[in-house]
């Protein structure tokens, strides 16, 4: 039996890249595609509690959801797989998710949910306005997640792929960098004088940080980065400050 893939995104179901990529990994396995009905981008690991999701099949083996991204993740692996599946894949984002990005991604956190619900899992983003490297990011992604297939990556660990388009053939294993954003919050009145928010602002570079994704993208290199699930700080063995009244046990 072909190994199962779950393929879901935070862009939408109908997304050219989630397609593109589908196809690619149908040459690995049995793909069953999961995604967001619309665009549900920076959701990170939002999970729909407090009010149902629905459920639509666009086309043979392609669904959508209601829901974030992690919701589509949920549903696959708890109800709407045949199987467990073999490894779970995420994208391909329209953008890169870089440093800190891992944080606030829907992709990342499609993944995530993947990775800890023990299945290995691998995100996947090319860098906007890419088009023309969409090929190469899938081919790219399909090797990965042969290598996820054929074992060895450790329990807890997601991978997290970013493909800058101008990349050939080459990438680097790395860590995580940190991407600089011009944060802003804009204050605006609606139609009847009330006022409302916008946040965020574009990207204002990245830090210079030896062996990171940031400086493999910078160097026009794809990057492939493992994201450990526990965020437990193991140089911290010893508390760094004393609690007034209290000790420790």
């Amino acid at each position: 039996m072909r190994p199962l893939l779950l393929l879901s995104n935070d862009d939408g179901v109908r997304s050219p890249y989630l397609e593109a990529l589908a196809r690619g990994l149908e040459r690995l396995g049995e793909v069953l595609v999961i995604a967001p009905e619309r665009q549900r981008s920076a959701m990170s690991h939002t999970i729909t509690l407090h009010k149902p999701l629905r459920v639509h099949e666009v086309a043979p083996g392609r669904y959508s959801a209601s829901g974030s991204p992690v919701d589509c993740v949920y549903l696959g692996v708890l109800k709407l797989c045949p199987r467990r599946p073999a490894v779970v894949v995420s994208g391909i984002n329209d953008g890169f998710n870089l440093g800190t990005d891992v944080f606030y991604s829907g992709t990342v956190g499609a993944a995530i949910e993947g990775g800890l619900r023990g299945i290995p899992a691998l995100a996947v983003s090319l860098e906007y306005g890419g088009e023309a490297a969409l090929p190469r990011a899938v081919d790219l992604a399909c090797a990965t997640v042969a290598g996820l297939l054929a074992g060895g990556l450790p329990p807890a660990t997601v991978l997290n792929l970013n493909v800058p388009r101008l990349a050939g053939g080459q990438y680097r294993w790395t860590r995580l960098g940190r991407r600089i954003y011009q944060d802003d919050v804009h204050v605006r009145s609606d139609p009847r004088g009330h006022d409302y928010y916008w946040i965020g602002g574009g990207e204002a570079g990245m830090a210079d940080i030896p062996g990171s994704d940031c400086e493999a993208a910078a160097a026009g290199l794809a990057s492939i980065t493992p994201l450990r699930l526990d965020f437990t700080a193991p140089d911290l063995g010893e508390p760094p400050f004393a609690l007034d009244g209290f000790e420790v046990g």
